[in-house]
């Protein structure tokens, strides 16, 4: 869909509008999973691994 076309067309869905269910609740997007959070913590490990060991050898 090009500019024009979602310019004369609906905007685009807003996060904050209620569920589809008509309850009136806000949409959640749901909480990253277990592994995704050890993949995140992995890498920030691996990341500081790697500035101390580059810190300690350019020294």
């Amino acid at each position: 869909m090009s500019e024009r076309e979602r310019a004369a067309g609906e905007a685009p869905p807003d996060a904050s509008a209620p569920s589809p269910a008509g309850t009136g609740e806000p949409r959640y997007e749901p909480a990253p999973g277990v592994g995704r959070l050890l993949l995140w913590a992995l890498l920030f490990v691996l990341a500081a691994v790697a500035v101390v060991l580059g810190g300690v050898y350019l020294t």
